[in-house]
């Protein structure tokens, strides 16, 4: 069990560094993707809450001040980097359509673990430099945060990235059975844009769907951990985070594994 353990966690841990290894290598897209982009998002955010407040002419939107929406937005577009995963999404509907999965299901490795693995070294490495984004400009500006938070708030994320490779995963499987499944991927982008809170906070939703969505495992994406580090939320909205995760990732797992037998079974593998 022991010499199982530590074969499966040292192929993984190459999977990460060929991810970190893949993406260093080409420094002018890796700095554009880890700094450049970042940072112009962060700009378009921040200008809009500023915008947002001087047309509202209010110093204060559901009990809050424009120094906590610019916090949430700065933090917010941080989180929601961190939470996508379209880049390895189109990898693997690309090999199953491709049919170069091939090599890679004779193998001693899943498909899922293959791809999840280099996502966390990925989003490991991204995170660490982007990190600094924010952080300067919280600084300089002075604006709510409660650093010691940061912990917790970058547990959940990632543990949710766990759910969100999944969905990737469903979403590859059906590429087994159908064609132009990059499409799927835009439609769940953009709807997890909304319910992740990447937008806006979800506690600006009218009822009764601020309760019903915020309760969602997306919410875990952006919205909670930026509303607990911010200190929009307290802690007992996190530990409810981890529990919608939990669930999440549980029903996800079992479509996915359904979907990808059933794909096997009818897939012919003539692409490479």
């Amino acid at each position: 069990m022991k010499k199982s353990f530590t074969v499966f966690w040292k192929r993984n841990l190459a999977f990460a560094n060929l991810a970190i290894v893949s993406n260093l290598e080409y420094r002018l897209n890796y700095f554009v993707d880890a700094i450049l982009q970042p940072t112009l998002t962060t700009g378009i955010e921040v200008l809009l809450w500023f915008a947002v407040f001087r047309g509202a002419q209010t110093t204060e939107i559901a009990g809050f001040g424009r120094d906590f929406y610019l916090s949430y937005a700065l933090w917010g577009a941080f989180f929601a980097r961190i939470c996508t995963s379209w880049m390895y999404e189109f990898r693997m509907i690309q090999e199953i359509d491709s049919g170069t999965i091939n090599s890679l299901l004779t193998r001693p490795m899943s498909y899922y673990e293959y791809y999840f693995s280099q996502l966390m070294g990925y989003k490991f490495i991204t995170t660490i430099v982007s990190m600094a984004v924010p952080i300067i400009a919280v600084l300089i500006f002075a604006l709510p945060t409660k650093f010691e938070r940061l912990p917790m708030a970058f547990a959940l994320e990632f543990y949710y990235l766990i759910l969100v490779h999944s969905i990737s995963f469903v979403i590859a499987t059906c590429a087994f059975y159908l064609n132009k499944v990059y499409s799927f991927t835009g439609a769940k982008n953009l709807a997890l844009w909304l319910l992740t809170g990447e937008l806006f906070p979800l506690d600006l939703m009218p009822e009764p769907f601020k309760t019903f969505i915020i309760s969602l495992p997306f919410s875990s994406g952006v919205y909670i951990p930026v509303g607990y580090l911010t200190g929009r939320l307290e802690i007992a909205s996190v530990y409810q985070g981890f529990i919608s995760v939990t669930a999440g990732i549980v029903v996800v797992n079992l479509l996915g594994a359904w979907m990808w037998k059933k794909g096997l079974k009818v897939y012919v593998g003539t692409g490479a």
